[in-house]
C-alpha cells in the first residue's frame, strides 16, 4: 500500500483523478497513480477498450473494474482488468477527497466499473 500526498480531480474534457504517491526515500518525490477517461471519444473506440484507463507513472495497468473506498481506514482498494492496487488516503484533504469521489461517479456513467462505499 502506498500513501497519497494528494489528489488532483479534472472534469473538463477528459475525467481524471491523479494520486501523487509518496515515495519512501525522498519525501519530495512522488509517483502518479492516474485514472483518466474521456468520453467524447470513446465512441471512436472498440467496445473493449472503452473505460478508465488506469496507468502507474506512464505504464498501463489495464482498464478500471472496481473501486471499494474504506472511509473507516481511508483507503482506496483499486483493481484493473490486470492489477490490484491500495492507496492510503489519510494525509489527504476531505474535500479532494470529496472531489475524488464525485469525479468516479462521473466516470461510471455507463457502469463500467464497480463503486463500493464503506
Amino acid at each position: 500500500m502506498r500513501t497519497v500526498s494528494f489528489i488532483q480531480t479534472q472534469t473538463k474534457k477528459d475525467l481524471i483523478v491523479s494520486f501523487a504517491l509518496c515515495v519512501a526515500d525522498d519525501p519530495t518525490d512522488v509517483d502518479s497513480l492516474t485514472l483518466l477517461r474521456t468520453p467524447q471519444y470513446e465512441l471512436f473506440l472498440e467496445e473493449g477498450e472503452r473505460g478508465v484507463k488506469v496507468s502507474l507513472e506512464m505504464e498501463e495497468k489495464g482498464l478500471l473494474k472496481e473501486v471499494v473506498f474504506d472511509r473507516a481506514a481511508a483507503v482506496v482498494h483499486l483493481r484493473t482488468s490486470e492489477w490490484r492496487f491500495k492507496v492510503d488516503l489519510r494525509k489527504v484533504a476531505s474535500v479532494e477527497i470529496k472531489n475524488m469521489l464525485k469525479v468516479l461517479t462521473l466516470m461510471n456513467f455507463d457502469g463500467r466499473f464497480q463503486i463500493s462505499l464503506q
